[in-house]
């Protein structure tokens, strides 16, 4: 497999050590310049793989069994018997590099750009249209749909309701209530430049929730208490609070009312509410910048946060 990167350079030039004279000092070397640091995180590198090996349909959702997880498919296991050379972009990172007239550029200005593992013309444009739906519902943008949801959109071409839902932190809930504009403006852009969206990645119908996420729900309906649902299932609370997180992005409503409003005092709620419906991000570690850690726990917090989820979201 070869990956293509956009910061090759020539290394011979850097490699000579270069002398200076001066008239009144013996010689001495320069420092050789440094290059601006591009490396990406491992994450970020791995996570541009998988997407190009997703759109190339080497490797799909496991949507059957669990959440955010992908496995090898049909043409993946054909290709493990049989390889051949592809090619990948690299994506660049234009953070570190140093200025130049082409700063302005895009990292890939549309469909058919290179460097970016999505279509970065496509995001804009979703960008826009979310940013123009949250304040017609006076939501902060990231309920309507988050950025890696956008981005996977814009590495997808998703253009009908069931593609939309099988996009992570989406879900039906979410594409019943905010789909039909975003798919239009998809299916506009496919059909104006003329996209081919591969059938590798069609993926089979199916519920997004592993069994026990189906547990979860049906405990929550019943209004078990969440220190029952974790002692059942042998998990922490914290563990048990990102199951119910992973469900409420997913796009199903949740209603904890009934456990909250026993850990929660009123005041704090409200005060957390308002918080999340003005914020710009629903990160935590945001939030607790904001919220002393000693009156107000990250449990109570995250709580807090599945709750206007629910409610503004889904």
């Amino acid at each position: 497999m070869d990956i293509v990167s956009d910061d090759e350079s020539d290394d011979d030039e850097d490699d000579a050590p270069v002398a200076t004279k001066s008239p009144s000092h013996s010689p001495k070397k320069t420092e050789k310049p440094k290059k601006a640091d591009n490396k990406k995180t491992p994450n970020d590198y791995w996570v541009s793989i998988l997407r190009q090996m997703m759109v190339l349909g080497y490797i799909e959702k496991d949507i059957e069994n669990a959440y955010g997880v992908v496995k090898v498919s049909e043409k993946g296991k054909n290709f493990i018997q049989d390889s051949y050379p592809i090619t990948i972009a690299e994506d660049h990172n234009y953070e570190n590099t140093e200025s130049s007239d082409d700063d302005d550029v895009p990292m890939n200005s549309g469909p058919s750009g290179g460097g970016g593992a999505f279509d970065s013309a496509l995001f804009e444009l979703l960008k826009a249209l979310r940013k123009k739906i949250a304040k017609e519902k006076n939501v902060p943008p990231y309920v309507v749909f988050q950025d890696p949801s956008l981005e996977e959109m814009a590495t997808t071409y998703p253009t009908t309701s069931q593609d939309l839902a099988q996009i992570n932190g989406v879900g039906l809930g979410k594409v019943q209530k905010f789909g039909k504009p975003f798919l239009e403006l998809i299916s506009k852009y496919v059909e104006e430049n003329e996209i081919e969206t591969t059938q590798d990645l069609v993926v089979k119908s199916a519920i997004n929730k592993s069994k026990i996420k189906i547990y979860i729900i049906q405990q929550i309906d019943r209004k078990i208490d969440l220190d029952e649902i974790a002692e059942s299932k042998d998990l922490t609370m914290a563990e048990l609070i990102e199951e119910i997180e992973h469900i409420c992005y997913s796009g199903t409503r949740l209603n904890l009312d009934y456990y909250i409003n026993q850990v929660v005092d009123d005041e704090h709620q409200e005060e957390i509410y308002d918080y999340f419906m003005s914020a710009e991000t629903d990160n935590i570690r945001a939030a607790q910048k904001i919220f002393d850690g000693d009156e107000y726990p990250e449990e109570e917090l995250r709580l807090m946060r599945i709750k206007f989820l629910s409610e503004m979201a889904n």
